[in-house]
């Protein structure tokens, strides 16, 4: 809470309280929020450190660092940091672009609890990372799930709604180049070159002048189609990189560095680099990117991209209302319906406080063949078509519905790449679209209840017999007033000229 200030004009008075994003500010658990999210933030008890000292009396021992420490910078409040992420993935903006803009957003800042307008960062743009990294995967959970609570709190879709779901994968694209075979062995042998450079080896040739060069024809052979000369420049770059792997490792065992960070990292370069190399085309678990071992490619029969570079992640969709119920990822490519029952148990986990259980699962036929894994939810799927009731084949024509879904989480909430690192930047980044995607669906929904419920108070008034003022409806009630009565005046006009035509008929 901010202290008062007499000279400055709250912000509330400054926006619109009709706004969605204003509404929305007000119906979000903040305060479960913060209770659930709070303890990872706590100051932890350390156990400390037994020193020896000697006095006048001998030896003694004292115990030094222990208890909980309460140094560093007083913490910015959770309220403020989580709502930046809902802003980052529902905005589609990067870290250093939501900063910026938070600080010119009036109506941003009354989402995140601020009393009056700030014109300044809310932070540094690297603390965002940091808080995401902190609340892991259970903390981004708790994120959507607050947002599924909320859309059953404002009556924008029944419990009942959530029992039905269409379920789907779609792959999440790393943030990589296009794996190719010359760029990779380039790549290698300078990773390992610098390596050697930081621990302190003097290699006897580097070969950086003939690598440049190498790199070059590659990219023109294969542009002009000369793919006997690409293998030939190709066969020359794994030798290469082999003879700078080799003399690496023969004077690894001189070094006379103490840097066990450098070691390490000289290692894992080594390790990646010998896979480059012995890598060939019909190979399974193959390396696409250096920097980032965990990416896949998972082809999903699309003819505009035949192969995608990322993992798998699976999304659960309400059957009626496109509400997200859940999403994950799923390392190492596995087959749509054995990863069913782990996306369905997240769902579960998210609406359990709503007393929902998920009865009838929409799926595609790449999930056939899992009944039995699942036997408490009936599996609608077109491999069962004869089998279908009426009711049920009608549902089934609703499945497609997860597709632009899907589409939106990609183009508006940041999924079509990821930037995050390693396997649990993944699974974080698919929550934070996720929860980024209910949070646009929530806007639309407070809006379009809005809209009915200015119109119900405005037939109501007509059904009384009173007059309504525009003044009674507010900034918004205004225009609607506008509208209605433009539209009336609209009919009025429209039966008036089709009376004479009528009457110039006869």
């Amino acid at each position: 809470m901010q202290p008062i200030d007499f000279f400055r004009s709250r912000i509330d008075a400054m926006i619109n309280l009709n706004d969605p994003l204003a509404v929305l500010a007000s119906r979000l658990p903040w305060s479960q929020i913060e209770a659930a999210v709070a303890q990872k933030f706590e100051h932890q008890n350390r156990a400390g450190e037994v020193l020896k000292a000697q006095d006048m009396f001998g030896t003694t021992e004292v115990l030094v660092g222990a208890g909980r420490s309460n140094a560093g910078r007083p913490k910015l409040p959770i309220r403020l940091m989580v709502s930046l992420l809902y802003l980052k993935h529902s905005f589609n903006l990067s870290d250093e672009e939501l900063v910026v803009r938070w600080s010119e957003n009036v109506l941003w800042q009354f989402f995140s609890g601020m009393d009056y307008y700030e014109h300044r960062l809310p932070c540094d743009a690297t603390q965002i990372g940091r808080l995401r990294r902190d609340l892991g995967e259970d903390g981004l959970e708790l994120l959507l799930k607050a947002t599924i609570d909320t859309a059953v709190a404002i009556d924008a879709v029944k419990p009942k709604d959530l029992e039905r779901v269409i379920v789907d994968t779609t792959v999440q694209e790393k943030a990589i180049a296009h794996p190719v075979d010359s760029r990779l062995l380039e790549i290698a042998r300078h990773k390992v070159v610098s390596a050697a450079k930081r621990v302190g080896i003097q290699l006897k040739q580097t070969y950086a002048k003939e690598g440049k060069e190498l790199r070059r024809k590659a990219g023109g052979y294969a542009h002009a189609k000369q793919f006997r000369r690409l293998k030939r420049v190709l066969r020359r770059q794994r030798t290469i990189l082999g003879i700078v792997i080799r003399e690496v490792q023969r004077k690894l065992p001189q070094s006379s560095t103490d840097n066990v960070l450098a070691l390490t990292s000289l290692n894992t370069w080594l390790e990646r680099a010998e896979r480059v190399r012995t890598q060939q085309r019909s190979d399974k678990n193959k390396l696409y990117a250096l920097h980032a071992p965990e990416v896949e490619c998972i082809g999903k029969g699309k003819a505009r991209k035949p192969y995608e570079f990322g993992v798998k992640s699976a999304v659960v969709v309400s059957h009626q209302h496109g509400l997200m119920l859940g999403a994950r990822t799923f390392p190492g490519n596995p087959y749509d319906g054995h990863i069913l029952s782990a996306v369905l148990e997240q769902a579960s986990i998210l609406t359990q406080d709503l007393a929902v259980k998920l009865k009838q699962v929409v799926v595609d036929l790449g999930f056939r063949g899992v009944d039995c894994d699942n036997p408490d939810k009936t599996l609608i799927h077109r491999g069962k078509f004869k089998s279908l009731s009426v009711l049920e084949k009608r549902w089934l024509k609703r499945r497609q519905a997860v597709e632009p879904a899907i589409g939106h989480l990609k183009s508006d909430n940041r999924m079509d790449r990821c930037w995050l690192q390693g396997s649990l930047g993944d699974a974080l980044h698919t929550l934070g679209c996720a929860a980024g995607y209910n949070l646009r669906w929530l806007l639309r929904a407070i809006a379009r209840l809005g809209i009915r419920a200015l119109f119900l108070r405005l037939l109501q008034a007509l059904r009384s017999k009173q007059r309504p003022t525009a003044s009674s409806y507010g900034t918004l009630g205004r225009s609607w007033m506008v509208i209605v009565r433009n539209w009336a005046g609209a009919v009025m006009v429209k039966n008036r000229i089709l009376g004479h035509a009528v009457l110039g008929a006869f």
